[in-house]
């Protein structure tokens, strides 16, 4: 008899946390192909697991962050570049916020410093200038929708007006977190 692994959580990917992301988009967009997101913040597990749903879903998925630095895993920018190319978007990975938020449907924030990593004020310094704020959030398309896995911090990776403002959908996010890994242990348990 097989024990299925439910990976929930690893340095490398949080695809528990991408389900919920896929649906939050899915539910507020009503599609994939055809969006821009922007993912702003640390090169960890989020940003991978994001590079692979948004390339696999045909979105142009732009990676935000201070690249000369920072770097996400080749291997997950390799496989996300397939996929993007398999599915007709791209991936773009850039130090640059305002070309990776500008007309963005999507932008998707994460903390700077992920759990258990060292050098936290050099990290929040490094990352500073990719704070996402309400500047930022209007270089996006009038329609966008903020996305935040949770917890954040406010005052590093976004300010207090972009979480609680009227493109935010980071409660909806976090319920749907619920739903989907109900759903796939329903999956696993039959």
């Amino acid at each position: 008899m097989e024990n299925p692994v439910i990976n929930a959580l690893t340095d490398l990917t949080h695809p528990c946390q991408g389900l919920a992301d896929l649906l939050t988009v899915r539910e507020k967009k009503g599609c994939f192909k055809g969006l821009k997101l922007a993912f702003v913040g640390d090169m960890f597990n989020m940003s991978h697991t994001t590079m692979i749903w948004g390339t696999m879903m045909g979105i142009d998925t732009y990676i935000a962050g201070p690249l000369e630095k920072y770097k996400p895993n080749s291997d997950i920018v390799k496989l996300a570049r397939e996929k993007a190319e398999a599915g007709g978007s791209k991936l773009v990975l850039t130090s640059n916020l305002e070309e990776a938020v500008t007309d963005a449907d999507i932008i998707f924030a994460i903390t700077f410093v992920s759990m258990g990593q060292k050098d936290i004020e050099q990290k929040k310094k490094d990352f500073a200038p990719f704070q996402v704020t309400e500047d930022v959030l209007v270089k996006a398309k009038d329609d966008v929708i903020f996305m935040h896995p949770l917890p954040a911090h406010r005052g590093d990776e976004l300010t207090e007006e972009v979480v609680e403002g009227p493109h935010s959908v980071v409660w909806d996010q976090a319920e749907n977190r619920m739903h989907v890994q109900k759903a796939v242990l329903c999956s696993v348990i039959g």
